[in-house]
């Protein structure tokens, strides 16, 4: 247990933290009953949850330092509770298999090898990071990896797999999601104990508790490095065109299509293989992969390491409407950089309004400046 060394004393964590003043309040003020300011964990136990009140104090932990309580972060531990709960329940619900079998190496696809070369790294960080006793920094990974490359990734690159015609390829993805999920649990027991002993016992499983079961290890034999740094390629191209998609206000509904000039075979080769993850995960009707820079007008593009991304905006908005608007845009902040210039070289200004409302004006002039220049940029998209 990671509060083991608390435990000891006869006191919770929360009752141990609070008598000896080292919780303090979103103000920095120790909680005291003195003070007004203390907090009944027995409350937020009940509306919250034990799971949550103890990763929160986790994730503020840091050696030597006082814990900041805040109330956001009780709600976004109790957020992350749910997140992998729902990650849980969607396993489970697409689950045909009922024992924990071997992870087939010979039958997995780049984002299978992605995610375990992913959760073996952040086994021997989180090792590591509790032998240092960082549980703030450990308990911090963790959550970062089930909530962004579990959940956000990893499920939904599965979901082609899980919901296609192969059977080789659906019992190959529901083995790998188990095994992730099993080990992730296992590390995350000693920071939420109730939550990851209900889930582990609804997974296939060997063993009584997810109390006693053997502690994950790290493992040289999934260090899938070039499969690592293959997949972390195609998702910084779905994060471009997520972006662009974003910025121009396309629903997730309509397809774009997607032009990409890699920078070298080995990108093409990445490109190649990785096609149906690009299309499925950025929402990508029609994708093209060529050497040419293409030529057609108005398009949003982003340079990325080794490659460039090409969206071609006719058919997504109306171009000649958002023109339109962008020269009106552009007019109300060409009078607003013309009356802050003039006030900024106004002598009488500058040498009797308070020093902070002068830096205040400069700093707006600037902002006003990169504004301008983005809406040009934006112009020039469009026009050319």
């Amino acid at each position: 247990m990671i509060f083991s060394g608390l435990e000891a004393t006869g006191k919770k964590p929360f009752e141990y933290v609070l008598i000896h003043g080292l919780v303090r309040d979103d103000e920095g003020r120790k909680m005291s009953k003195s003070l007004g300011n203390g907090i009944d964990p027995i409350e937020i136990i009940d509306k919250y949850g034990a799971d949550t009140l103890r990763f929160t104090l986790a994730t503020n932990n840091s050696p030597g330092n006082d814990i900041r309580f805040s109330w956001d972060r009780v709600e976004s531990s109790r957020n992350f509770a749910n997140k992998l709960w729902n990650a849980t329940r969607f396993t489970l619900l697409n689950m045909e298999i009922d024992q924990a079998y071997e992870v087939p190496y010979e039958k997995l696809d780049i984002s299978d090898k992605w995610i375990l070369s992913r959760l073996n790294k952040l086994i021997k960080e989180v090792d590591s990071n509790l032998e240092r006793f960082e549980l703030g920094v450990a308990a911090s990974k963790l959550y970062d990896f089930i909530w962004n490359e579990f959940c956000d990734w990893y499920i939904e690159a599965s979901k082609a797999r899980l919901y296609g015609n192969s059977k080789e390829e659906k019992t190959a993805c529901e083995t790998v999601l188990r095994y992730v999920l099993d080990n992730t649990l296992r590390l995350l027991h000693p920071f939420m104990p109730f939550i990851t002993e209900e889930l582990w016992q609804q997974l296939p499983h060997e063993g009584e508790s997810i109390m006693i079961a053997k502690w994950p290890e790290y493992n040289e034999e999934l260090g899938f490095d070039r499969e690592e740094s293959d997949f972390n390629l195609l998702m910084d191209v779905i994060r471009a065109v997520r972006n662009i998609r974003s910025e121009e206000g396309v629903p997730p509904s309509k397809r774009v299509k997607l032009i990409i000039r890699p920078g070298n075979d080995d990108v093409r080769k990445i490109l190649n293989d990785g096609e149906e993850y690009i299309k499925k995960l950025g929402y990508v009707e029609k994708l093209d992969i060529t050497k040419e820079k293409p030529s057609e007008k108005a398009m949003r593009s982003a340079v990325l390491s080794n490659l460039e991304v090409y969206i071609p905006l006719k058919n997504l908005i109306d171009i000649d409407k958002e023109i339109e608007k962008l020269n009106n845009d552009k007019k109300k902040i060409e009078s607003e950089i013309k009356r802050s210039t003039g006030m900024l070289s106004n002598e009488g200004f500058v040498n009797k309004a308070p020093a902070n409302v002068v830096e205040n004006e400069r700093k707006k002039l600037v902002k006003y400046e990169e504004t301008l220049n983005k809406i040009e940029d934006r112009i020039k998209t469009l026009v050319e």
